[in-house]
């Protein structure tokens, strides 16, 4: 949002050029989100190698230890999780990569992949006998951790199962990129609302599930008519946020709108996942810029600060400014105003 503005600095700002101190030096483990093209394309085990490398080079793939690459044609519980999350969490253990704390940072349907590994990592490691992983964090960026209502509308219109018109078809083929059929749904599955919300929705670890979330959208608005509240055009806001059940909200928080301005939100979320904390919340990043370095916009907070498993805080700076124009406070992640949300969450690591 672009204003003229008098800039009030009410908060803890410590010093003109500083933004944020780093919280410690953890490995960083990449869990890419849905990937389209793989339900047709069916890709083999080194194709899915080569599209998770892909799936981060405009900024994470630089930042990142370790990637954990799965299929998209697959389902979680089945061969994501057999073929491709055990393999790797044997060889992260085996290598010891964990061992100073690792952060997950996943995009999207990487959240719902990292609650399934959260949920069974421990034991399978264990009955392998090998050290389980020090997991100390998640970065989850639009997570997609509570499922989509584009999920449900690509399966049902797969499945030929009630009456579709071509305005749900062209948004769905326009996140899709082709209109799904019954033989490549996939990982789609799991992404509808209730099967998302059912698959390990209570996982024994209390690794905290930070939050980045967006509002923006990539597609026009085209999808957003059948996202309830605010979304980033391929999420809502109670998934991205974490809300402990679907439904209409406006804001990850009850005290600021997602473009920083500090009122109450009638429609904010109030109860969450369990711990799911939402930190930053970005009006102008979509789906797909939340984890670019391309700047989208300044950011707010959602909440003051979010303590990692290992007991280090991070707790963004900010800004409060007025805006005469219209009387209303805003608050704003100091360097947000050029730097991308994924340059600042990566500043906590």
């Amino acid at each position: 949002m672009k204003k003229i503005a008098i800039s009030l600095l009410v908060t803890s700002a410590l010093a003109s050029g500083a933004v944020h101190a780093n919280v410690g030096d953890y490995a960083v483990v990449l869990i890419h989100g849905f990937q389209p093209g793989q339900l047709q394309s069916k890709p083999d085990a080194t194709t899915v190698t080569q599209d998770g490398a892909a799936y981060w080079q405009n900024y994470w793939l630089s930042q990142a230890d370790a990637r954990i690459d799965w299929p998209s044609h697959e389902r979680i519980a089945d061969k994501i999780s057999t073929d491709y999350l055990w393999p790797k969490l044997k060889e992260l253990s085996q290598n010891g990569t964990c061992q100073p704390g690792c952060v997950l940072v996943t995009h999207s349907t990487g959240d719902l992949v990292a609650r399934y590994l959260l949920d069974n990592q421990a034991n399978w490691l264990e009955n392998a006998g090998l050290q389980p992983l020090n997991i100390v964090a998640t970065f989850d960026f639009a997570g997609a951790g509570g499922g989509s209502e584009l999920g449900d509308l690509a399966v049902n219109i797969a499945e030929g199962s009630g009456t579709w018109n071509s305005l749900m078809k062209s948004a769905i083929a326009m996140w899709l990129g082709e209109t799904p059929t019954k033989d490549n749904t996939g990982v789609l599955n799991d992404l509808r609302v209730a099967n998302a919300r059912q698959l390990a929705a209570l996982p024994d670890s209390r690794v905290p599930r930070i939050r980045f979330a967006g509002d923006s959208s990539d597609y026009l608005g085209t999808t957003s008519g059948f996202l309830p509240g605010n979304d980033d055009g391929v999420v809502a806001s109670h998934s991205s946020c974490g809300a402990s059940v679907a439904g209409d909200y406006s804001s990850c928080s009850v005290k600021v709108a997602f473009n920083g301005k500090l009122t109450a939100q009638s429609g904010g979320v109030s109860q969450f996942m369990p711990f799911h904390y939402p930190l930053l919340m970005g009006s102008d990043y979509s789906h797909s810029s939340l984890i670019q370095q391309a700047h989208q916009g300044q950011v707010t907070t959602a909440t003051d600060s979010v303590t990692m498993l290992s007991g280090q805080a991070i707790k963004p700076e900010t800004s409060d400014e007025w805006y005469w124009l219209n009387g209303s406070y805003y608050r704003y992640v100091n360097g947000s105003e050029s730097q991308s949300i994924s340059e600042i969450a990566h500043s906590y690591l």
